[in-house]
């Protein structure tokens, strides 16, 4: 890695232009940078959510907010029962 390479939060912001998330990133460590950046900003510990409140805070960054959703639950970042009725930040 280059000295000049972003890493941590330089690396999670270098992501975003005017707030918003310019794309998903296809390396995993990059990607799982993102996503706890997302889990961290967009969701509360110990609070249940809706499918609809998860999907309405992940449009707040980028337009793909199923992708995003489901990064998020393949990473562990977030739980939801096998019914579906409910998300929580792990």
């Amino acid at each position: 890695m280059s000295d000049n390479a972003p890493t941590g939060t330089q690396a999670v912001t270098a992501l975003f232009s005017r707030g918003r998330l310019t794309a998903i990133p296809r390396k995993a460590a990059r990607r799982e940078q993102l996503l706890r950046h997302l889990a961290e900003t967009l969701f509360e510990r110990d609070r249940p959510y809706s499918e609809r409140e998860v999907n309405e805070a992940l449009l707040t960054v980028h337009e793909d907010y199923a992708a995003l959703r489901r990064h998020l639950i393949v990473a562990g970042l977030l739980e939801r029962p096998k019914d579906g009725s409910s998300y929580r930040r792990a």
